[in-house]
């Protein structure tokens, strides 16, 4: 057998290889978990090939946000995040989902959420994927730590959030939305956007607790983490190319 021929045997062979496996990742395992699921009672919207669900929550979020609310309501899930409102509705309080081929067990009972979050916490650590954006930016905090990290960070936080801190804050809350509201007086016959409006005290009260400062002077930083949140948002649901993140 000439070395050409050899060559090409391998080749097939490693594409061969290479096929079953992206099978067996982005096929097999899904349409297992989904089937093992089902057997138990726990239903959900199909899995798709690679996609997932993201797709249908692209959709879901972006017909709702497409349109304004009919009228002010404390109801907000079917606007904030329309995806589990329909499939809460559609599959019941527990169902599977999934991002990607990531599956993802969604639970809105309180008794089960007790259950995870507070009887078994140690039995349920929190997910961490390297590759993820958002770990990326809020690095190793209260949010993704855990153990005797978690333990410390937690302490510490408790001294900025203790009532007496709280009270401290009171002037500079006060100041703050005293500076909004006068503001306000010379555009009496205007119409405010009330959202960035109230963007803008929040980092304002952020800097005068935390930094001692205003918002203008740390506007640069604030204005770059809105372009992240809004980044986040836009790719959340994004199926990124097997192997090119």
């Amino acid at each position: 057998m000439d070395s050409t021929a050899k060559l090409l045997i391998f080749l097939a062979s490693s594409l061969t290889l290479f096929l079953l496996k992206f099978l067996h990742k982005y096929w097999w395992i899904p349409f297992k978990i989904q089937r093992a699921l089902s057997l138990q009672g726990i239903k959900g919207p199909p899995y798709e090939f690679i996609h997932g669900n993201n797709k249908a929550s692209t959709r879901f979020r972006y017909e709702a946000l497409s349109k304004p609310m009919a009228s002010l309501t404390h109801n907000i899930l079917p606007r904030v995040i329309p995806q589990f409102h329909s499939r809460i509705n559609t599959y019941g309080k527990n169902y599977l989902s999934w991002d990607g081929i990531r599956a993802q067990l969604v639970i809105s009972e309180p008794e089960l959420i007790k259950e995870i979050l507070k009887t078994n916490s140690g039995s349920f650590p929190k997910w961490k994927d390297d590759s993820n954006i958002f770990h990326k930016i809020v690095g190793e905090g209260l949010l993704t730590s855990e153990g005797a990290k978690w333990a410390k960070q937690r302490k510490l936080a408790n001294h900025a959030f203790h009532g007496e801190r709280l009270k401290d804050m009171n002037p500079a809350v006060i100041s703050s939305v005293e500076k909004m509201l006068e503001k306000w007086k010379g555009r009496e016959d205007e119409e405010i956007e009330v959202f960035n409006e109230f963007r803008l005290l929040t980092s304002e009260v952020i800097s005068r607790t935390a930094f001692g400062s205003n918002y203008l002077e740390g506007k640069k930083i604030f204005d770059m983490l809105t372009k992240l949140v809004i980044l986040i948002g836009r790719n959340d649901f994004k199926t990124p190319i097997p192997g090119i993140r």
